[in-house]
């Protein structure tokens, strides 16, 4: 999109590019999101930026009416396959903070120096610009959700010092954080419940229509006992799971919400899932909100999706009946390619032999999956040794920052896994929006968005599962 382009999206308050680019105003020093309902401003008044850190590192602050740092995060950094959208995903895993821009770069295999450049070539903020920008909105969460001391809060959002903290919150919100704290809304409800035992009620954007029915479906037919559960009746169900995280675990619950009763977003509406999140220890918020939104695929653009499958006769009514619909990826990518390989009830057995206990066992959860490395060692032998012993040693790479096309063939090199099982785990572990499964009739005319029809097909029952 040229500015101009742009300028007429802020105009219309177009709802459809929330979390695309961020506009800031000379004139206020505010930056918002396109559909931000306040007056729209003069056009030489308004610059535009990609990422959110970009504007706050040009000296614009968090408008208080949209919350530009709430809004979904941009499709294109889950379709992009370059050193820039690998490395905006392993930044929204929490990679940054736990291990520097040099592990960063480490992971991506560049220089230091090589990743800030691209980065700030492209997006106008490095890498540390961009962790920040992202630790001010999970401060600002646990501000306004928990009651959590403000010093614990500091660290938990991943910051070096309470100093630091509390620059970088008065910098983005133009408040102190116990000024940003005491304007949360619904203040009283956040003092009943908000503590890390009780849990951290988050809502999940997403932009868009969301059929949020066939990704429940298909949670609910995958579900391995004492690791996942889904509970409630269609419309009305609530996925729950257990998580292994850097520094701890969590309980993860998302509810369905039928329809888009979301707040409006201008003349596109969006939404959220409603979500609660029980941590072992706060600092790994951050990563489990990032890896929630992942196995959602929340941060998908529906719109684009729809208008190019929709021009496909097969397809238009597909579209028509499930607009929106979202193609799931992984809370824990390790674990699905195992599962990927197994299935359900071997996966069932596993978890019972060798998965490690919760502390606190919560209803029907009780462990957390297996670790590969655990796998590899307890069972070494056949298909399942051979890629539990690849995970464990680094062959296979499946974080949000890896090759997909080097994971692939890295994949297809082991022993007894199939075309079929290699893409699934491709478009599940690794969010490949753009995949095919082997010897399926998939045109080339759905790319790049071949893993969206793959499953209209699927949920319309043209196409096994």
């Amino acid at each position: 999109m040229d500015e101009d382009t742009r300028y007429e999206a802020v105009r219309s308050r177009d709802g459809r590019f929330d979390g695309e680019f961020f506009f800031g105003v000379t004139t206020t020093g505010i930056y918002c999101r396109p559909s931000c309902p306040a007056v729209t401003p003069r056009r030489h008044n308004v610059r535009f930026f990609t990422t959110a850190a970009a504007a706050q590192g040009s000296g614009f602050r968090a408008c208080r009416r949209c919350r530009p740092d709430a809004v979904p995060g941009s499709a294109e950094w889950n379709t992009r396959a370059d050193v820039v959208g690998r490395a905006m995903r392993l930044i929204g895993d929490g990679v940054v903070d736990r291990e520097g821009v040099a592990g960063l770069a480490d992971r991506l295999g560049y220089s230091a120096r090589q990743v800030q450049r691209q980065l700030t070539a492209e997006l106008g903020a490095g890498p540390v610009a961009l962790a920040r920008a992202q630790r001010a909105h999970t401060a600002r969460t646990l501000l306004q959700t928990t009651e959590l001391p403000v010093t614990q809060i500091a660290f938990a959002s991943g910051f070096a010092s309470v100093r630091q903290f509390n620059d970088t919150v008065r910098e983005v919100y133009a408040r102190t954080p116990s000024d940003l704290r005491a304007a949360a809304p619904g203040r009283s409800r956040a003092r009943r419940g908000g503590t890390p035992a009780a849990g951290i009620p988050l809502r999940l954007a997403h932009r868009g229509p969301y059929q949020a029915g066939p990704v429940f479906d298909l949670l609910a037919h995958e579900a391995v006992p004492g690791v996942e559960e889904v509970s409630g009746t269609p419309g009305r169900r609530t996925y729950r799971r257990t998580l292994r995280l850097p520094y701890g675990t969590a309980i993860a619950a998302v509810d369905e919400r039928p329809g888009n009763r979301g707040r409006s977003s201008g003349a596109h509406p969006g939404g959220w899932l409603d979500a609660r999140l029980h941590l072992t220890d706060p600092r790994d918020l951050t990563t489990a909100v990032q890896r929630l939104r992942r196995l959602f695929d929340l941060d998908a653009d529906p719109y684009a999706v729809d208008e190019r499958l929709a021009a496909d006769p097969r397809l238009a009514p597909l579209v028509a009946a499930r607009p929106g619909l979202r193609s799931p990826g992984a809370a824990d990518p390790e674990e699905l390619a195992v599962r990927a390989v197994t299935g359900r009830a071997e996966a069932e057995r596993l978890v019972r032999r060798y998965g490690k206990a919760l502390d606190a066992p919560c209803g029907t959860l009780t462990h957390l999956f297996p670790e590969p490395a655990v796998l590899a060692e307890a069972e070494p032998h056949g298909t399942l040794g051979a890629l539990t012993a690849a995970l464990a040693d680094g062959a296979v790479r499946l974080d949000p920052g890896a090759d997909r096309d080097d994971a692939e063939a890295a994949l297809r090199a082991l022993p007894g896994l199939d075309g079929t099982t290699v893409a699934a785990i491709r478009t599940r572990a690794l969010g490949d929006p753009d995949v095919a499964p082997p010897g399926a009739d998939i045109p080339e005319g759905w790319r790049p968005w071949r893993s969206y029809g793959v499953r209209h097909l699927r949920c319309a029952g043209e196409l096994e599962r």
